[in-house]
């Protein structure tokens, strides 16, 4: 009677059945005055004590929530929020490049609806969040893997240079990288590329390496490039880029292009410069110039975000993507996606008018939030040993390998010390002993989670 879209059983496994009765077991144990319960899973900043400030923004977009303005894109003035959002990071898209989604999965299901055939596959990382598998399941489509391995890199030092072997090991980092050779196994029927930059749960964000090995490969075998950049708000080290530079570069807040100034430099202020021309924007028509660049890419490319990080606002189901694509397929592509869009119009008024009220406010949240990510991290590193807690690049979580089976690891470490993180296989980790935890929780109760779980 039910789809094959779906799984054949939908009922909880064994493992989470346990789990949430041991979990149950935990909350009891601290409201009758044991050990207190932490949650190191939380991904809601509002369950982690870090709002954004809504009343300002209800009251402005207030009288807009009555409107039906339908736009298959989404209103123009909700989209010229987001191109805001953008400039405001060096970003350069405009309204024409914008299209409006009611969560970022939906954005995904557009794309697959837009771009591939019952049977065709995605590529998506492992490890990676679960969603992905599902979300193409739905749509009739397969998953096939490529890599993240974990890379060990020795810090030049004096010391090193000395052969000191004490010091480079203490001087050792551990990160995740793409592993772009993985890539070459992708099946005939493959047809989008997913990257998820700053990534969930490893913290890698894409370097310009990567990025152009991608593309490459986008380009070679004829696929399209989407790019999750949901956590793209919050690098924590100055070497992350957005993906986007690696294609526009940087751009000023309000450039100023016109056929008479046919190209111009930009300083922007401790950035590094670049050197926007006007052959770089293509008359979309209607006064629509988009930056296209002639020699970029061959591939389109989509970046992935929403409120639910800009603002830490999920529960207003506003995404979007942001696109590329290259001059002669950018018109047909833009069509397919309204076609697409205008079948469903999910986004609603309200939405739109909290949106265009609330990404001003996206900077000032996205350093409150950040304060609070660094900390937690510099807790989490200083616990740790680096061969245990590889280098988070960005994005609100981390994981940690503790060398246990981690099914046993993640029961016991609520049974016993009342803290609640996600087990590694959960996210296709190759090996066990991989916990995932939110870098979002509040500093002090952070603390304590973190001494727990060394302590085990």
């Amino acid at each position: 009677m039910l789809s094959s879209r779906l799984p054949k059983d939908l009922s909880p496994s064994p493992f989470f059945a346990e789990l949430e009765r041991v979990k149950a077991c935990a909350k009891k144990d601290a409201a009758e005055g044991g050990l207190s319960f932490i949650d190191m899973t939380v991904s809601s900043p509002v369950k982690a004590g870090l709002p954004v400030e809504m009343d300002t923004a209800i009251e402005t977009a207030r009288k807009e929530f009555g409107c039906w303005n339908p736009d298959a894109a989404g209103w123009k003035s909700a989209r010229e929020a987001v191109v805001e959002y953008y400039r405001e990071r060096g970003g350069n898209f405009t309204a024409g490049q914008i299209i409006l989604t009611a969560s970022t999965s939906e954005a995904y299901s557009v794309l697959f609806k837009t771009f591939c055939d019952p049977g065709d596959v995605i590529l998506t990382p492992m490890p990676g969040y679960p969603l992905l598998d599902t979300l193409a399941q739905l749509e009739h489509l397969e998953c096939a893997p490529y890599f993240l391995k974990l890379k060990r890199e020795i810090a030049s030092s004096a010391a090193h240079s000395r052969k000191d072997k004490s010091a480079a090991g203490k001087s050792a980092k551990f990160r995740f990288v793409l592993d772009t050779d993985s890539l070459l196994a992708a099946p005939e029927k493959a047809k989008i590329l997913l990257l998820v930059s700053p990534h969930n749960p490893t913290g890698h964000c894409i370097s310009r390496e990567e990025w152009n090995a991608a593309v490459r490969f986008c380009e070679e075998n004829d696929m399209v490039l989407v790019v999750d950049e949901v956590f793209g708000d919050y690098a924590l080290t100055d070497k992350v880029k957005r993906t986007w530079e690696y294609v526009f570069g940087l751009c000023p807040p309000e450039p100023s292009l016109s056929q008479s100034s046919p190209s111009k430099s930009f300083s922007t202020e401790g950035r590094e410069s670049i050197h926007c021309r006007f052959n770089d924007f293509w008359d979309a028509g209607c006064g629509d110039f988009i930056n296209l660049p002639e020699d970029g890419p061959k591939c389109p490319i989509f970046w992935l975000n929403g409120l639910s990080k800009a603002v830490g606002s999920p529960q207003l189901k506003l995404g979007w993507m942001a696109f590329y694509a290259p001059r002669e397929h950018f018109e047909e592509i833009r069509a397919a996606l309204e076609f697409v869009e205008d079948a469903y119009l999910s986004v609603s008024a309200p939405a739109q008018a909290l949106g265009m009220s609330l990404l001003p406010k996206a900077s000032a949240y996205e350093a409150q939030v950040k304060d609070r990510l660094l900390a937690n991290w510099q807790t989490l590193r200083e616990a740790f040993p680096a061969k245990y807690c590889p280098e988070v690049l960005g994005g609100w979580y981390a994981v940690v390998r503790l060398g246990e089976d981690d099914e046993e690891l993640t029961l016991r470490l609520l049974q016993e010390k009342h803290v609640l993180v996600q087990p590694g296989f959960f996210f296709d980790f190759d090996e066990d002993g991989w916990v995932v935890i939110s870098l979002l929780q509040e500093p002090a109760i952070f603390k304590e989670a973190v001494r727990r779980m060394a302590d085990r």
